[in-house]
Protein backbone atom coordinates (compact mmCIF):
# COMPACT_ATOMS: atom_id res chain seq x y z
CA UNK A 1 0.00 0.00 0.00
CA UNK A 2 1.38 3.38 -0.63
CA UNK A 3 0.14 6.41 1.21
CA UNK A 4 0.16 9.56 0.02
CA UNK A 5 -0.40 12.13 3.02
CA UNK A 6 -2.64 15.06 2.50
CA UNK A 7 -2.14 19.06 3.80
CA UNK A 8 0.82 19.33 5.72
CA UNK A 9 1.05 15.90 6.79
CA UNK A 10 4.20 13.45 6.72
CA UNK A 11 4.72 10.07 6.89
CA UNK A 12 7.64 8.83 9.47
CA UNK A 13 9.04 5.36 10.12
CA UNK A 14 10.30 5.72 13.62
CA UNK A 15 13.85 4.40 13.93
CA UNK A 16 14.24 1.78 16.76
CA UNK A 17 15.52 2.85 20.33
CA UNK A 18 18.57 1.87 21.15
CA UNK A 19 18.81 -1.61 23.40
CA UNK A 20 21.90 -0.72 25.37
CA UNK A 21 22.49 2.19 27.71
CA UNK A 22 25.59 4.02 26.84
CA UNK A 23 27.29 2.13 29.85
CA UNK A 24 26.35 -0.81 27.75
CA UNK A 25 23.61 -2.09 30.27
CA UNK A 26 20.58 -3.86 27.98
CA UNK A 27 17.64 -2.91 28.42
CA UNK A 28 14.23 -5.07 28.57
CA UNK A 29 11.23 -4.19 25.95
CA UNK A 30 9.69 -2.75 28.87
CA UNK A 31 11.91 0.12 30.27
CA UNK A 32 12.14 1.44 26.27
CA UNK A 33 10.78 4.22 25.95
CA UNK A 34 9.02 5.30 23.05
CA UNK A 35 11.54 6.23 19.75
CA UNK A 36 11.45 9.83 18.77
CA UNK A 37 13.19 9.65 15.71
CA UNK A 38 12.49 8.58 12.43
CA UNK A 39 12.45 8.86 9.06
CA UNK A 40 10.12 10.16 6.41
CA UNK A 41 8.78 8.33 4.09
CA UNK A 42 6.21 10.76 2.48
CA UNK A 43 4.99 14.38 2.32
CA UNK A 44 2.19 16.10 1.12
CA UNK A 45 1.71 18.99 -0.95
CA UNK A 46 1.42 21.59 1.80
CA UNK A 47 -1.03 23.46 4.08
CA UNK A 48 -3.19 25.67 1.83
CA UNK A 49 -3.02 29.28 2.42
CA UNK A 50 -5.88 31.86 2.09
CA UNK A 51 -4.16 33.09 -1.14
CA UNK A 52 -4.92 29.57 -3.06
CA UNK A 53 -1.48 28.88 -2.60
CA UNK A 54 0.44 26.02 -0.92
CA UNK A 55 3.06 26.54 1.73
CA UNK A 56 6.29 24.47 1.40
CA UNK A 57 6.75 21.76 3.52
CA UNK A 58 10.07 21.94 5.39
CA UNK A 59 11.01 18.33 4.76
CA UNK A 60 11.85 16.14 1.92
CA UNK A 61 11.18 12.33 1.86
CA UNK A 62 14.43 10.77 3.17
CA UNK A 63 15.32 13.16 5.82
CA UNK A 64 15.91 12.07 9.55
CA UNK A 65 13.50 13.98 12.01
CA UNK A 66 12.57 14.46 15.80
CA UNK A 67 9.41 14.29 16.53
CA UNK A 68 6.90 14.83 19.87
CA UNK A 69 6.60 11.34 21.77
CA UNK A 70 3.09 11.44 21.94
CA UNK A 71 2.23 13.68 18.92
CA UNK A 72 0.18 12.22 15.39
CA UNK A 73 -1.06 8.89 14.65
CA UNK A 74 0.21 5.35 14.48
CA UNK A 75 -1.21 3.23 11.88
CA UNK A 76 0.49 0.18 10.42
CA UNK A 77 1.30 -0.22 6.63
CA UNK A 78 2.55 -3.65 5.08
CA UNK A 79 3.54 -4.74 8.40
CA UNK A 80 5.60 -1.66 9.80
CA UNK A 81 4.66 0.44 12.23
CA UNK A 82 4.47 4.22 10.79
CA UNK A 83 3.09 7.75 12.13
CA UNK A 84 1.33 10.36 10.13
CA UNK A 85 2.04 13.66 11.79
CA UNK A 86 1.21 17.19 10.83
CA UNK A 87 4.43 19.53 9.71
CA UNK A 88 3.90 21.76 12.91
CA UNK A 89 4.19 18.05 15.15
CA UNK A 90 8.02 17.76 13.60
CA UNK A 91 10.55 19.57 16.51
CA UNK A 92 13.66 19.38 14.07
CA UNK A 93 15.98 17.90 11.19
CA UNK A 94 18.82 15.52 12.33
CA UNK A 95 21.49 16.91 10.09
Amino acid sequence: MTLNPLDDRVVIEPVEAEETTAGGIVLPDAAKEKSQRGKVLAVGPGRLLDSGERSPVGVEVGDEVLFGKYGGTEIEVDGKDVKILREADILAKVL
